[in-house]
């Protein structure tokens, strides 16, 4: 009886054994056209934000998580807490100590985290930046919006609600690239095309409901005519919502937000804000694991990029975006 058990336990402890080294190695063992476009769930690929509690960040990691379940890895999210570069810079370096297979990150400041980037390549780590970038950085590539574009875009769109005429400000977070380039698109659309539209103010909203808030009831004391606004974030445009809903008898004022969170489409739906940006950010979390999946695999053939150097990667991905109004607002609340 107790040889019997025995065998019994051998053949049990042989099977797992042979399940634990298949799932470990398997899509390995073979070509990819025999196993198909697969790793193993000991391959771990990490996203890293900042102010890591934004609803804005659950649409990008919904993105990473399905292209997971399409290749048969595994992902973490990490981000900073605050926006806090040096927050920021710490998460990165703790992703580096645990080795894994490939980091997104979507860079709260453009100059400041080029080092932890850096840091992670010379590691052997391959790095993708996603919607917000650090271009003196070695990272391989960046998915995200063409900000700029994003912002000509926004200026289009404010003319036509204000008959191309009309005193406008912005509400932005200097020194994150990705907002300064809205911002500067912009600017420069409202400077070249629309000569009697004037953007009067760029005022700093911090991404912040109650910061933005302040600061547009400010703007709308300081320039009684203004007429539109363009936050280019949600979290602030709630914040100018607000400003203009204490204010019931100042006359209207359009405003353009970025992004789709709860409380921004909730203010299209009112009118209390006239359009917002949105942009591909499921593309931009799926598409970063993609790559990073290809650069650990080796997958990648190096060819001429768009800055005249062999890169194994386009360097730059647009992820595309849409105009949301209240007739659409509908299609973008989540399923």
């Amino acid at each position: 009886m107790k040889k019997t058990l025995l065998v019994y336990m051998l053949l049990i402890a042989a099977f797992a054994l042979y399940v634990f080294r298949y799932e470990q190695s398997g899509p390995l063992n073979g070509t990819w056209e025999e196993k198909g476009l697969r790793g193993n769930i000991g391959e771990t690929y990490m996203m890293i934000t900042f102010q890591s509690g934004l609803e804005y960040w659950k649409s990008g990691l919904k993105g990473f998580e399905d292209a997971a379940d399409a290749l048969g890895v595994t992902v973490e999210y990490r981000g900073a807490t605050r926006y806090d570069a040096q927050e920021q810079t710490t998460v990165i370096e703790q992703a580096i100590a645990r080795k894994p297979a490939g980091i997104a990150i979507s860079a709260i400041d453009p100059h400041s985290l080029i080092p932890a980037i850096n840091k992670a390549l010379d590691a052997g780590i391959p790095v993708v930046l996603f919607d917000a970038g650090a271009p003196g950085s070695r990272a391989y590539s960046f998915l995200g919006t063409d900000n700029y574009k994003a912002g000509v875009t926004a200026a289009d769109k404010m003319a036509e609600l204000l008959g191309r005429e009309g005193e406008v400000a912005v509400l932005t977070v200097p020194g994150q690239q990705n907002h300064e380039e809205r911002t500067r698109g912009f600017r420069d659309t409202i400077q070249r095309q629309y000569p009697a539209m004037k953007v009067v103010e760029v005022a700093d909203g911090r991404s912040d409901a109650m910061v933005s808030r302040d600061e547009s009831l400010r703007l709308m004391k300081a320039y009684p005519k203004l007429a539109g606004m363009f936050v280019t974030e949600s979290t602030g445009a709630t914040g100018v919502g607000e400003a203009v809903l204490s204010l019931k008898n100042r006359h209207p004022l359009k405003i353009i937000s970025f992004d789709t969170n709860k409380a921004t489409l909730d203010m299209i739906r009112s009118g209390t804000i006239s359009a917002t940006i949105a942009q591909g950010t499921w593309n931009m979390g799926y598409w970063s694991l993609q790559y990073l999946f290809h650069l650990h695999h080796h997958l990648t053939i190096p060819a001429p990029s768009s800055s005249g150097d062999n890169a194994p990667l386009p360097v730059r991905v647009d992820t595309g975006i849409s105009v949301v109004t209240r007739k659409n607002v509908d299609d973008y609340y989540a399923k």
